[in-house]
């Protein structure tokens, strides 16, 4: 099993997240923002990735810190889970409709953090949750885990149907680039022996 557990202790928030990549897609989030945790428990279940997160952060002031160091800790456990990331597939990607929306995910378990986000919504808010918060999110993410993500909303009017298809797509795109493919299971997926670095 590949598992790992974090935690996360500043003067804005205390994260502690644990995951198993080759789960059943069981979760258990508490992060004190309920559509943040409706989006981690899409994360879990279309990716199969077991996640048991708690969270708590200064949300008197704002939704910012805990939704920004929650990517950052799901995104340092998935990279300790992975290891030395040897046999994994490495890349994965995901299109993702839901009813008038569609978006794509792609991701590279690189070791080269880098996000590309070309997501627009028409609406500043969902419900108490600021919508610019979600690229932080999957900064954060992409960052710790050390991934190359890309993600695109290619269409869509319900901003609501857009941030959900970007959290399925990841989910998806996770699923696929953290599989084991059986004939390089010992091995590294790159022509230079290891991931990360320059090209």
């Amino acid at each position: 099993m590949r598992m790992a557990t974090v935690t996360r202790a500043t003067r804005e928030t205390n994260i502690s997240a644990s995951v198993n990549l080759d789960g059943t897609g069981v979760y258990d989030v508490a992060t004190g923002i309920g559509f943040l945790d409706h989006m981690l428990e899409q994360l879990s279940r279309h990716s199969l990735m077991d996640l048991t997160l708690r969270a708590e952060g200064d949300t008197h002031i704002d939704f910012h810190h805990t939704t920004e160091d929650s990517g950052y800790v799901v995104g340092e456990a998935v990279s300790q889970a992975l290891g030395a990331r040897k046999g994994i597939e490495r890349y994965g990607h995901a299109y993702i409709p839901m009813d008038e929306t569609l978006s794509r995910v792609a991701i590279d378990f690189s070791n080269r953090p880098y996000l590309i986000w070309k997501v627009n919504f028409t609406r500043d808010k969902l419900g108490e949750f600021d919508t610019e918060l979600f690229k932080e999110w999957f900064q954060a993410f992409a960052q710790s885990a050390g991934a190359t993500l890309h993600v695109e909303n290619l269409y869509g009017e319900n901003n609501h149907h857009i941030v959900e298809s970007c959290y399925k797509g990841l989910a998806r795109a996770l699923k696929a680039a953290t599989a084991i493919d059986a004939r390089q299971a010992d091995s590294t997926p790159s022509t230079k022996g290891v991931l990360g670095g320059s090209l």
